[in-house]
Parts: C-alpha cells; sequence; structure tokens
C-alpha cells in the first residue's frame, strides 16, 4: 500500500472513532469555522430528535436570495464532521452560500441509495428515513432562510457521494448541480438519462481503496455520452479522503460558473463536456 492509500485509511479511521466537534482554538474562533452551528428538530416518522450542522455566511442578508449547499457525509461520519472539511465553509464564506449539513438518520443510512426497507437494517425502513431527514433539513432550511430556490446544489463524499447519485436524480426539479465525490453507488449510470440538463462535478481519485475508480468513469463516460454539461476530476495518485479536500475550491467555482446573472436562472443547455486527469 503506498504511503497517500495508507494515510487516507487512517484518515477514514480517524473520522469514524472521533464522532464530536472539538472545542473551538482561539484561530479557528476567528474563522468562518466559528459560523457553525450544531441544530436539532423533530422527526415525527422516527420518533425522535434529528441533528444537523448549519453555515450561515457572515454577509448575510434576508433582504436578498442567498444559494444553498446541501452537504451528505460519508458513512460512519455525520454532519459535523462535512461541514468541517478543509476548505467547505470557508468557500462558502468567500461566495456567500448557506451550507446545511442532515444527519441522514444515522451514519450508516445511505440516503434511501440501497433502497427504501430492507431485512438487514434496524429499522427496516431506515432508506427511507434516511432519505426523509436529508428532504426535512432542506425544508426547514428553505422556509426559515432566504434561500435561492434556483441556486440549490447537493455536494457528498463517499456514502454521501452515492446519496448525491440517488437524490439527484429522484429530486431533479430541486438541483442546480450536483457535486458526487468519491460515489458509493450500487445503482448503474442509466439514471443520468433524467438529469441530463443539470450540471455535475465529479471527482475521484484513481488509487481510491475504498470506492474504486471503476464506478466514476463509468458515470463520466455516460455522462459524455449524454453531452451533459459536466466535468471529471480523476487524481492520478489520489486516495479516498483528500480529493475531497483538495477539490472543494473547484467544486464552488464550478458552480459559480454557471450562477445565474441578472437575474436568470443557471443555464441549462448542455456546453463541452470536461474530463481532467492530474
Amino acid at each position: 500500500m503506498s504511503p497517500v492509500t495508507r494515510l487516507d485509511t487512517f484518515l477514514v479511521l480517524t473520522l469514524a472513532l472521533f464522532p464530536t466537534a472539538t472545542p473551538l482554538a482561539d484561530e479557528e474562533r476567528k474563522s468562518p469555522y466559528s459560523r457553525v452551528q450544531a441544530r436539532t428538530y423533530d422527526f415525527e416518522e422516527a420518533g425522535k430528535k434529528m441533528p444537523y450542522a448549519l453555515f450561515i455566511p457572515s454577509s448575510y442578508d434576508r433582504s436578498r436570495k442567498w444559494p444553498l449547499m446541501v452537504a451528505l457525509h460519508g458513512l460512519w461520519s455525520h454532519p459535523q464532521q462535512i461541514i468541517r472539511y478543509p476548505n467547505l465553509v470557508p468557500q462558502a464564506e468567500k461566495y456567500g452560500y448557506i451550507v446545511v449539513a442532515p444527519m441522514g438518520y444515522n451514519s450508516h443510512g445511505w440516503y434511501g441509495s440501497r433502497g427504501a426497507r430492507s431485512r438487514r437494517t434496524k429499522p427496516r425502513n431506515l432508506g427511507e428515513l434516511s432519505e426523509k431527514d436529508v428532504m426535512n433539513v432542506l425544508e426547514i432550511v428553505r422556509r426559515e432562510l432566504s434561500v435561492d430556490d434556483r441556486r440549490i446544489y447537493l455536494l457528498g463524499h463517499s456514502m454521501g457521494g452515492g446519496g448525491t447519485w440517488h437524490l439527484g436524480t429522484k429530486y431533479p426539479e430541486i438541483w442546480a448541480g450536483l457535486a458526487p465525490i468519491s460515489p458509493a453507488i450500487r445503482g448503474g449510470p442509466d439514471a443520468l438519462d433524467k438529469i441530463r440538463h443539470i450540471p455535475v462535478i465529479l471527482v475521484q481519485g484513481a488509487k481510491d481503496l475504498v470506492v474504486p475508480v471503476r464506478g466514476a468513469r463509468k458515470w463520466a463516460a455516460r455522462m459524455k455520452k449524454l453531452k451533459m454539461d459536466y466535468e471529471y476530476i480523476e487524481d492520478e495518485e489520489g486516495g479516498h479522503v483528500f480529493v475531497a479536500f483538495k477539490n472543494i475550491p473547484r467544486i464552488f467555482e464550478f458552480f459559480e460558473e454557471r450562477a445565474k446573472r441578472k437575474g436568470k436562472a443557471p443555464p441549462r443547455k448542455p456546453t463541452k463536456p470536461v474530463d481532467r486527469k492530474y
């Protein structure tokens, strides 16, 4: 195993072993991370309170509409971890994005991407509840804050990347863009036919031992065939984790390049696709 993949594996285990946010250091108190909120709401269908994380940029003013990024965490992770990914909140502060990270019911709900129900899960409708939690949190934020309904984006890493493909293709009317990172997904890329009008930036490490690169390549090939407006970034030395941290700035750039201007909605006509390897 190379040093990169060993380090990625170590970081995956570290994220799983330390599930709570640490107290803010003096330097962090001055950073955008100090604005990350830990919230809960009453999830009626589950009969329990459900946590989620929320970031509101310092420039927020209710008199205008703001873009929203929904961020889906990976397996055995939770909202406070993904919202604190290096570059995520700083980029949201830079470009003026609200960011919300749902729990997805628990750390292994898969956001419905592995089916609504299963005899192997507890509860048996885990997939249904996981998906519903994301949609509940999205609705809460849209109701409470001044969100631009034409600029709602979905980003997810690993299990969350699979959730991004699933929820992106199931609710195409909601999303202005998708950003699956190292996506763990069982289904095939034929689902892309339903979202050929939605811009997508797909990020994958070629040396990923958790989610093999061949899956992302299939989805990228399908996007190319459909002449979608997409960018596929494949890091030839990348593993499972650091490709996410490294490419978050490019994800925000990608969405900003397609943002509405002068009151117009984001472009829906396909543009020249990009396959980038480095």
